[in-house]
């Protein structure tokens, strides 16, 4: 019976004595170099644990513990109407981090999820705020302004945002069709402007042109033989000029060649 007893106790010893060392074990926490611990006693916030092994008192303190490297959100496409009345498909990226781990765990329920929220709110204001001629060319402003509405609103939960990038902007069908036309249109009125001032380039030239061979009676009378001997290089072309009759022996001994 002694013997019953006294083994009864050594198996009781032993569970009792695993149980300690478990609970024990469960103390030790060990963070990466990219995470922190936040550490409650009896549910009150106690201290922040840094990276390496670290001890906790079991059943009195709890720790949660939070990863500290930069989080990418991607903000869904939503439609959004801009300041002139022109909808717009639109959606963008977020990345940010936690730089007060305690104010991300004790602040917010869930920091992921109230920055997505929070960025596309902050989207749809700003585009709502802004033409579609400011959305479009200036994407790098919008986005900077989404940025600075959400850091301003998230630094008290601890969080930082690193970026905000626009990633599309989609214009209806009809939009479309209206802004190829609108780029056609000045696509056309270039090329009007640049063959214009071409011709008043060459117009300018011909007149210089005609200047020099006006004060140049001789010039002027050499230029009309080398235009006549062009002409008849063919012979099914035939031309009738007039011109002094100083210039005759001139133009004998050029058609005699």
């Amino acid at each position: 019976m002694e013997g019953t007893l006294l083994g009864c106790s050594t198996t009781l010893f032993v569970i009792v004595g695993l149980i300690l060392l478990m609970i024990l074990l469960s103390g030790i926490k060990l963070l990466y170099q990219y995470e922190r611990g936040v550490v409650f006693t009896l549910g009150k916030y106690s201290r922040t644990l840094n990276p390496g092994l670290n001890i906790v008192i079991p059943v009195l303190q709890t720790m949660r513990k939070v990863d500290m490297r930069i989080k990418t959100s991607d903000i869904p496409r939503q439609e959004v109407m801009t300041k002139d009345n022109i909808p717009v498909l639109a959606n963008a990226v977020v990345y940010y981090k936690v730089e007060r781990p305690e104010d991300a765990i004790i602040k917010i329920q869930s920091y992921d999820y109230a920055v997505t929220q929070y960025t596309q709110a902050a989207l749809r204001d700003v585009i709502g705020n802004s033409e579609l001629d400011v959305v479009l060319t200036q994407r790098e402003e919008v986005a900077s302004s989404i940025k600075q509405i959400v850091d301003q609103e998230t630094s008290d939960w601890g969080i930082n945002i690193e970026a905000i990038k626009i990633q599309e902007i989609e214009l209806p069908a009809e939009m479309k069709r209206v802004m190829a036309k609108q780029a056609e249109a000045e696509r056309e009125r270039r090329a009007v402007i640049i063959a214009a001032d071409g011709e008043l380039k060459a117009s300018e030239n011909l007149l210089r042109a005609a200047i020099n061979l006006s004060q140049n009676p001789t010039a002027l009378q050499l230029r009309t033989l080398q235009t006549i001997r062009d002409i008849a290089s063919d012979p099914s072309e035939k031309i009738v000029m007039f011109m002094p009759l100083e210039a005759s022996d001139i133009l004998k001994n050029v058609l005699k060649r």
